[in-house]
């Protein structure tokens, strides 16, 4: 079997050229990766084509938390809080390495948005919806306690606090582990690769779909009995090229985050503060030697496939905390990078950004064509299964019959064997003692990104890339170009590792060796390799550019 490499993309192309699929995907982000586990351990045939790298849209831009979305028991939405709250512990058992638990601390504030007995109460009905177990649950500080966890708060208008458990997580990560173990079960999966236009057979029904592969600048058309539209923000860009956008459509809302440095805002755990001046709230999130803080929540009507902060959401933000922390006093040169995030949410008249609903719901047109939208990161698998239900029930005029979804017993890919935070550090253990010429700190960082597959890294490292003065780097990088379908810098420093929005000011001196790598492994030509610097190069500046 092929490795998932971006060396293997012609034999990918040939392969969906030839045949015929159950199931065409387009948009290769948490929910088109999740269909396609799905819908393959059902034993469908599925092709997915994403027309820029994995994860490059929604799914790298966000909060980067696996959460429960206590935010919606305000708006009454218990379905969405239960379901989410339940799908997280099936994450963290699917995939440790990635899905990490989170002590979050709750402040309690004058003129807040929730008082003493109601966020108690919350915490609560949260803790309930979500079957969090009992080691996990909730429980409430007074003022002095919730100094004592946190001594930067705001203390004049401290009330107390609660304290409850969330989950960190990688987004991209995420995807592309997602993305892996769907390819490994027998799913032809392909970046860079733009829907044109979409088949039709004689009775006007969807077809196929006639795709660009944007790296060789060639068209193919891959043939299916059924294509789901999970496009994220451009999802009705793909109703539109089905001319069934009509009825209910996208409100496409911006979240931005900034990061900044730790010393810089000491926090001692994540906290989940109010906004009084507007009602929302906002997330502290140390990770490493930095801190993110987000999100904002407005209307955006610009650019979908360039989003960046801009020097309002900056300003925002940094209020916001300054109000919280007031200690920091946080200014626009201490913030090391940026990202901004679409929410691909279903308007609704009259409501405002925060107030609509994060439900997904499917859409199927006359064509047959069917779209997903709305949702969250955390319900990806959800949404997964209720997307390829429907494809099965098509399939099943056929006479076939198919296995009821089951990824909720499917390890993720690096979260084989792996039990739980136990399980990672006791893989990093054993790593450690067999690679011990490579410092543990590295290891683990490793671990929290690749899982079990970190020991390729590693073997690589010490073997195949001992005396390259980068050795780990270009270990790392490899791995990630033969079986993750990394293309480039970008796709690399972006998206597969993070490094772009948390690392940004060391990655410099790694830009010219990864360069050299990827374009000597892939023999890319000069046009093609400007053409990815270039890209690199407008996200490297994007991310501070306000």
């Amino acid at each position: 079997m092929a490795n998932f490499s971006a060396a293997e993309r012609p034999s990918f192309i040939q392969k969906l050229e030839k045949e015929t699929f159950d199931l065409l995907i387009i948009g290769g982000g948490i929910t088109g990766a999740g269909i396609a586990l799905d819908a393959v351990s059902r034993g469908l045939t599925v092709a997915l084509v994403e027309k820029h790298d994995f994860g490059a849209g929604t799914s790298s831009r966000s909060t980067k938390l696996i959460h429960g979305g206590l935010r919606y028991l305000k708006q009454l939405e218990f379905g969405i809080v239960r379901e989410v709250g339940r799908e997280r512990t099936i994450l963290y058992k699917n995939a440790p390495h990635v899905v990490i638990p989170e002590k979050m601390l709750l402040p309690i504030i004058k003129g807040g948005s929730l008082g003493k007995k109601s966020t108690s109460l919350g915490l609560f009905v949260y803790d309930l919806l979500a079957g969090v177990k009992r080691s996990e649950r909730r429980y409430m500080l007074n003022k002095e306690e919730t100094l004592q966890k946190e001594p930067l708060l705001k203390n004049d208008i401290l009330l107390g606090g609660g304290m409850y458990i969330e989950y960190r997580s990688d987004d991209a990560r995420l995807v592309i582990e997602v993305m892996k173990t769907a390819f490994n079960k027998g799913a032809t999966c392909l970046n860079y690769a733009s829907c044109e236009q979409l088949s039709y057979n004689q009775e006007g029904k969807i077809s196929g779909a006639i795709i660009k592969d944007t790296l060789q600048n060639r068209t193919f058309e891959i043939k299916a009995k059924n294509i789901i539209n999970a496009c994220g923000p451009w999802v009705d860009t793909i109703r539109g090229i089905d001319n069934s956008l009509k009825g209910k459509r996208l409100h496409l809302t911006k979240g931005v985050h900034v990061v900044i440095p730790k010393r810089r805002l000491p926090i001692q755990q994540s906290v989940y503060f109010d906004i009084p001046k507007d009602g929302r709230m906002m997330f502290a999130i140390p990770r490493g030697e930095v801190v993110y803080l987000g999100t904002t929540d407005t209307n955006y009507k610009q650019n979908i496939n360039k989003p960046f902060a801009d020097i309002n959401d900056v300003e925002y933000v940094l209020s916001a905390t300054n109000f919280m922390f007031p200690d920091a006093q946080l200014e626009r040169k201490d913030v090391l990078s940026s990202w901004a995030g679409l929410r691909p949410l279903i308007h609704e008249d009259g409501k405002s950004p925060s107030d609509l609903s994060r439900k997904d719901e499917i859409f199927i047109s006359d064509t047959g064509l069917i779209s997903i939208a709305g949702g969250k990161l955390t319900g990806f698998r959800k949404m997964a299964q209720r997307s390829v239900d429907v494809v099965c029930k098509n399939l099943q005029n056929e006479g076939r019959k198919f296995k009821k979804c089951s990824t909720h017993h499917i390890p993720l890919s690096g979260g084989e064997g792996l039990d739980g935070e136990a399980g990672v550090a006791k893989l990093v253990e054993d790593l450690s003692v067999r690679f011990n010429s490579i410092a543990k700190d590295k290891i683990t960082e490793l671990v929290g990104k690749f899982g079990s597959n970190t020991e390729i890294i590693l073997k690589d490292a010490v073997e195949k890339y001992l005396d390259h003065p980068n050795n780990v780097l270009i270990a790392e990088a490899s791995y990630c170009l033969n079986h993750e379908m990394t293309n480039s810098i970008g796709d690399f420093l972006v998206r597969r590792t993070g490094r772009l929005y948390f690392e940004r000011p060391s990655i410099e001196v790694e830009l010219t060796p990864l360069t050299e790598f990827f374009k000597n492994t892939l023999q890319y030509s000069e046009d093609m390799s400007s053409k990815f610097d270039k890209d690199f190069m407008e996200e490297y500046e994007g991310v501070i550019n306000f």
